[in-house]
């Protein structure tokens, strides 16, 4: 089963509706210095009816008050207060990196999972197929590939033997499920 995350920053129904039940949903509204609560409960509530799993990016406290799915720590936050929280069953914590610095700051923030960035987009943080495969030998945390990935590069991700993957556009361009 491919695990897909997609990041968004507005509440769209219509580019949800589009995704298949193994896309997690993960809000980052970066925009706004205060979180609008209201809203994220109206995702949760829109994402449960659809089956989908729903985190909150970079406020942990948030997402595990409000009975989230999870949350998502970007590679910018290298913050370990939330180790001392407790949390529900199945909750899950994920984050972001771009090097091996960042890798070991997110085994430190003891996530479940990676998102290294970025695999095809050719960006300050590009790292191309070979640079990504040497990172995810250096972990034992799941990886999940980020970062231009598009319908014409996503069978690469088999070659990797990485089948879960998170981004913006690919789920954008989405016709449906």
């Amino acid at each position: 089963m491919t695990r897909k995350y997609y990041f968004i920053n507005k509440f769209d129904t219509n580019n949800i509706d589009k995704q298949d039940k193994q896309t997690t949903i993960i809000y980052r509204n970066y925009s706004t210095k205060k979180l609008d609560q209201k809203l994220i409960l109206s995702i949760k509530a829109y994402c449960k009816k659809k089956g989908f799993k729903f985190y909150l990016s970079n406020n942990i406290r948030i997402a595990n008050n409000l009975n989230l799915d999870g949350a998502y720590i970007p590679s910018f936050n290298k913050s370990t207060k939330h180790l001392v929280f407790s949390y529900k069953q199945n909750f899950n914590i994920v984050g972001s990196a771009h090097n091996l610095k960042e890798i070991k700051i997110k085994e430190k923030q003891k996530v479940n999972r990676i998102f290294l960035s970025s695999l095809f987009k050719k960006n300050k943080n590009f790292l191309g197929i070979n640079k990504f495969k040497l990172f995810t030998k250096l972990t034992n945390k799941k990886i999940v590939a980020l970062g231009g990935i598009s319908e014409k590069n996503i069978k690469k991700l088999k070659i990797l033997d990485h089948t879960e993957f998170a981004g913006i556009s690919y789920f954008e361009q989405k016709k449906g499920p």
